[in-house]
């Protein structure tokens, strides 16, 4: 690259979702994505199935398949926390700004 070439052109991503009034859909979805990856990731990982997950969970397993499902973001942090928590994992959300 050039010395007289700008490294970065344009608005940053984050902007242009924001100015389509799409950036907060987004993030919700990118960070519910990533949970439900990592739980599955997580339980595979362990050989974990779904039926075993759900019962150290205490609950039913179409509540887990809500968990695991990427575009259901009707999940509780309660329920995110449990699974961490049955995983050996610790949950942890921040503001930042």
């Amino acid at each position: 690259m050039g010395k007289n070439r700008k490294k970065n052109v344009g608005t940053p991503f984050d902007d242009f979702l924001a100015d389509e009034g799409l950036l907060v859909d987004a993030t919700v979805e990118s960070i519910k994505r990533v949970l439900a990856w990592q739980i599955a990731q997580t339980m595979q990982e362990e050989s974990i199935t779904k039926t075993e997950m759900a019962k150290r969970m205490c609950t039913s397993r179409a509540s887990l398949e809500r968990l695991l499902d990427p575009e259901n973001y009707s999940v509780t942090l309660r329920t995110m926390h449990r699974a961490a928590e049955v995983l050996g994992k610790e949950l942890r959300l921040a503001l930042v700004g």
